[in-house]
């Protein structure tokens, strides 16, 4: 088998060479290169990185071994993977032991661990965490920078590749919860070019001014799907983490998986496991919101409807504890006809009192000081009149008004007046119920006569009327031969009338002949 991999002889020419040299197939070539493998390498110990980790539904643990210059894949079957002490992580540094041998599947070597111990922490994992120690030290992770999302924004910025699955993920979420307007910044997520850019986008967004020919984004969304910690490494870079922390719009961070953490994590408004959850964190689910505004419509119109039916119902009840209005003023009514007819007796009263007493004193008393009480009485008595007169006149003219109304309301006039105009719309009425009932009774006409004519079109007598005739046996219409010649007697009806037959002749049978039939009843006509 070393042969294989011999030179050939110097002086072979090479159309010798390719007819001499033996031919073989991948496998064999593929095999030949296994057992050098595992012949050369037998149990190796390697030291180095922990990349990329992959556990499958199989129990497998298949992982990348690194240092600065080179990476050898290796994997742990299931039995083997259940028997390590320390479980592969990425970032650690470990030494693996195990044997060497390829995979011809794939056409590269990769090494069957079965022994992992670890070697320490990795370079990349220690620097990361050195950088994420000073920038929290400056307080660019602090929860009291991170500001609220926009509940609904109008515009919303996206930085992350344009060719990959993460945006056609976020623009088919965002189009089934509430489609909003997106803008798309391109950018490399791995490699090189991937920090400068991605800062550079975060930058050039919150650049834009409002109210310019680009609109500017209420909320922005920096994505990447998974990968390992090397394809992620942009998105730990010093800039990318200022420009996301300086941002002036709320920023959600969503790259790689739920089990990837990047610095630009630590410095977002908000950290989203995958990129469909940050277009699930960015806009509500528009139909919630109509049914929840329907929810909300609903129960302001039955809170409305309660609220006024409880008032009426209130306003009602209120009301029938109140006194009729009629029954304010009748009692006050009485008293003032009552008191008004006693206001004058009693005055005549009163004066004719206090005339005698005056003369029983005026008997006793001079001329002249009689004189004086006589005017002084007067006087009071004049003034008393004055006051009270007012008042007299008013309840009597108020009284006269209500007669004079009473009155006119009474009259033969007024009465006859709308006695009148009673029977006037009493007339109107008749004849419009009149005039309604004739139309209502002539379309019924027109559609009787409609109906009357549509069966005479469609009726049987018609047809007869035409030429044909209707041919009944023993009380049945006949329509075949056969049940013509199987009647006892035969009834044709023209559209003149009906003409009564004997039997029908029935055609000779050639099997045995039959006796005769005996003459059925004469069947009188119908009219």
């Amino acid at each position: 088998m070393s042969d294989l991999f011999e030179d050939p002889e110097p002086g072979a020419t090479a159309g010798n060479t390719a007819g001499n040299a033996p031919e073989f197939t991948v496998s064999e070539l593929s095999g030949a290169v296994k057992r050098v493998v595992e012949g050369e390498f037998g149990r190796v110990r390697v030291r180095g990185e922990v990349g990329r980790v992959s556990m499958p539904r199989s129990g497998h643990v298949y992982f990348d071994l690194k240092d600065d210059r080179s990476v050898l894949a290796a994997v742990s079957w299931k039995g083997q993977a259940a028997r390590l002490t320390v479980k592969p992580e990425e970032g650690m540094e470990v030494i693996a032991t195990g044997r060497m041998t390829t995979f011809p599947g794939q056409s590269k070597y990769q090494l069957i661990v079965d022994d992992i111990v670890p070697a320490g922490a990795g370079a990349l994992m220690a620097m990361l965490e050195k950088l994420r120690q000073r920038l929290a030290a400056e307080g660019l992770f602090a929860a009291e920078r991170k500001r609220p999302l926009p509940y609904l924004p109008q515009v919303i910025g996206v930085v992350t590749s344009p060719s990959g699955a993460v945006i056609r993920d976020i623009l088919h979420r965002l189009r089934d919860r509430f489609p909003r307007h997106v803008l798309i910044w391109p950018v490399a997520v791995q490699g090189e070019r991937c920090a400068p850019e991605v800062a550079a986008a975060i930058r050039g967004f919150n650049a834009i001014e409002p109210g310019g020919p680009v609109p500017r984004p209420d909320v922005l969304i920096v994505a990447r799907g998974g990968g390992s910690l090397e394809d992620l490494w942009g998105f730990n870079d010093e800039a990318v983490v200022r420009a996301a922390a300086e941002s002036r719009i709320p920023l959600i961070s969503a790259v790689g998986h739920e089990t990837d953490t990047t610095l630009i994590d630590h410095a977002a408004d908000r950290r989203a496991p995958t990129p469909t959850a940050a277009a699930e964190m960015a806009v509500p689910v528009r139909r919630d919101l109509l049914s929840a505004l329907d929810a909300f419509h609903a129960r302001l119109g039955q809170a409305t409807s309660r609220g006024l039916d409880w008032r009426g119902q209130r306003l009602r009840d209120l009301g029938r504890l109140l006194p009729q209005p009629e029954a304010l003023t009748q009692a006050a009514g009485q008293r003032l006809d009552l008191w008004s007819g006693r206001l004058l007796s009693g005055l005549t009263q009163a004066t004719g009192r206090k005339r005698a007493e005056f003369n029983t004193r005026a008997a006793h008393v001079r001329p002249r000081l009689l004189t004086d009480l006589t005017r002084r009485l007067a006087e009071r008595v004049q003034t008393r009149a004055d006051r009270l007169a007012p008042a007299l006149t008013r309840q009597t003219a108020q009284g006269r008004r209500d007669l004079g109304r009473l009155s006119q309301r009474l009259a033969p006039d007024t009465l006859l007046r709308d006695a009148g105009r009673k029977r006037a719309d009493l007339d109107r009425l008749t004849r419009r119920l009149t005039i309604a009932a004739e139309a209502q009774t002539q379309g019924w006409r027109t559609r009787l006569d409609a109906l009357d004519r549509m069966r005479a079109t469609l009726g049987y007598q018609e047809t007869l009327k035409r030429g044909f005739a209707v041919v009944r046996g023993d009380g049945h219409v006949v329509t075949s031969k056969s049940a013509a010649e199987a009647a006892q007697s035969l009834e044709i009806e023209f559209h003149d009338g009906r003409l009564t037959a004997g039997a029908a002749t029935p055609a000779p049978s050639r099997a045995a002949p039959k006796k005769p039939k005996e003459e059925p009843p004469e069947q009188g006509s119908l009219f």
